[in-house]
C-alpha cells in the first residue's frame, strides 16, 4: 500500500509540475472559461434596449414634440432627432438605427378631431427587435397620449386619440429565417475557414510534415498559398451551395449585388483562413487548436456579431469587444447586401476594415510560418 501511494504521490506530483509548466493549459482552464462567463453573464441578453431610433419630425410644433418625448432618456431608445426623411432613411439604410418614427405635418391638427397617426418604419432585418421595438413604441405612444389627455382640459373631447401605423422594412415575408441565413452563411465560412485549417494544419505541425517541407527548395509564400487554396475551394462551393438553398428553400432576396455578395464573402473567407494558419502556427497542437479556435472565432461568431442577440442592447465594454472581431463586420455586410441593398458607404467601410484584418492575420501567418525546425 506504502509504494503504490507513493508512485501515486510521485505521478501526482509529475502532473502538477507539468500543468504549472504548461501555460496553456492553465490558460485553458481558468482564463477563458472566467472571461467567457463575464463577457456571456454581462454582454448576453434577450432584452432589446438602446435601439437608434430616427425621430421625424415634420410637426414641429410642442405638442408634436411632446408627444414623442418618450423617447428621450429612456433605456430602452437611443434617438436622434431629423427633420427630412431622406436623412432617416439613409440611417435606417446605414443601420444607424433601427426603426423610424415619423409625426407628420397635420398631426396637431388631426389630434383634436381623434384622426392623429404616428408612422413607426422598423428595419425587419432582424424581425425579433423589430417586433420587440414596435411593441415598444405603441405601448409608449399610447401611455404619453393618456397622459396628455389627463392633462388638458381637451381629454374629454378625444384629446390623445392616436394610432400607430406600422410598417416593415427589408424584410416583406415578416420571417426570422431572413434574419437567421446570413448568420448561417457567417458561421460556415467562420468553420470551414477557421477550424479545418486550424485543426488540419497543427495536426502536420505534429507529425513533422512542416519541417519536412523546410527542407526543399519550396519559398514561405509558397507553402501558405498551397495550404489556404484548397480550403478557399472547399469553402466557396459551401457558400454558394446555401446562397442557392437561401434562394430556392426560404426565398431570401439578394437585393443587393450577387457579384459584391460572393466578394466580400471571399475577402472574410480568406480572412478565416489566415486567422486558422495564425492559430495553428502558435499552437501547434490538434487539441489546443481546436479549443483556442472556439474561443476566438465560433463564439464570437454566435455571441458577439449581433446574429443572435442585439447588438445595441450590450453594455459599451462588450459592444467594443465585438467589433474587435471580423465576423461582426461581414455580417453587417452580408445582411445589408442580401436584405437591403448596395449600401456603398457600409460596403466601403467595412470593406476596408475585413482588408485590414486580412493584411494583419497574412502578415502574421507569414511571420509564424519560419522555414526552420525548431
Amino acid at each position: 500500500m506504502n509504494r503504490t501511494s507513493n508512485r501515486l504521490g510521485a505521478l501526482l506530483r509529475k502532473e502538477v509540475f507539468q500543468l504549472i509548466r504548461d501555460n496553456s493549459s492553465l490558460l485553458m482552464g481558468i482564463v477563458l472559461p472566467l472571461m467567457l462567463i463575464l463577457i456571456i453573464g454581462y454582454g448576453m441578453s434577450l432584452d432589446v434596449k438602446h435601439v437608434p431610433v430616427a425621430v421625424v419630425l415634420e410637426d414641429n410644433s410642442p405638442t408634436a414634440r411632446q408627444m414623442v418625448s418618450f423617447t428621450d432618456g429612456s433605456e430602452y431608445f437611443n434617438p436622434t432627432y431629423v427633420y427630412d426623411m431622406k436623412i432617416a432613411t439613409k440611417m435606417l439604410t446605414a443601420h444607424e438605427a433601427d426603426a423610424i418614427i415619423v409625426v407628420p405635418a397635420d398631426f396637431t391638427s388631426k389630434l383634436y378631431r381623434q384622426e392623429a397617426q404616428i408612422q413607426l418604419i422598423l428595419n425587419g432585418g432582424d424581425a425579433t427587435t423589430a417586433q420587440v421595438t414596435g411593441a415598444y413604441v405603441s405601448t409608449a405612444v399610447l401611455a404619453k397620449a393618456a397622459s396628455m389627455a389627463a392633462s388638458t382640459e381637451a381629454g374629454n373631447r378625444g384629446y390623445g386619440q392616436i394610432t400607430v401605423d406600422s410598417r416593415l422594412w427589408f424584410n416583406d415575408a415578416n420571417t426570422s429565417t431572413w434574419f437567421f441565413v446570413p448568420g448561417i452563411l457567417m458561421l460556415v465560412l467562420t468553420i470551414t475557414g477557421v477550424f479545418l485549417t486550424a485543426i488540419v494544419m497543427a495536426r502536420e505541425w505534429e507529425r513533422g510534415t512542416f519541417e519536412s517541407l523546410f527542407v526543399t527548395p519550396v519559398r514561405v509564400w509558397e507553402i501558405v498559398v498551397a495550404k489556404i487554396l484548397p480550403y478557399f475551394a472547399v469553402a466557396v462551393g459551401g457558400l454558394c451551395l446555401c446562397l442557392v438553398a437561401g434562394r430556392m428553400l426560404y426565398d431570401l432576396p439578394m437585393r443587393g449585388s450577387l457579384i459584391l455578395i460572393v466578394g466580400v464573402s471571399m475577402l472574410y473567407l480568406m480572412v478565416a483562413l489566415c486567422i486558422g494558419l495564425v492559430i495553428s502556427a502558435l499552437t501547434r497542437n490538434q487539441f489546443v487548436a481546436c479549443q483556442v479556435a472556439v474561443y476566438v472565432s465560433f463564439l464570437p461568431s454566435v455571441m458577439l456579431s449581433g446574429f443572435i442577440f442585439d447588438f445595441h442592447s450590450e453594455p459599451i465594454a462588450i459592444q467594443v469587444i465585438g467589433e474587435l472581431f471580423p465576423t461582426t463586420y461581414y455580417l453587417q455586410l452580408l445582411k445589408s447586401l442580401l436584405l437591403v441593398g448596395n449600401n456603398w458607404a457600409l460596403i466601403i467601410k467595412n470593406g476596408l476594415i475585413l482588408l485590414g484584418y486580412l493584411g494583419l492575420f497574412f502578415g502574421l501567418t507569414f511571420r509564424l510560418t519560419r522555414k526552420k525546425v525548431e
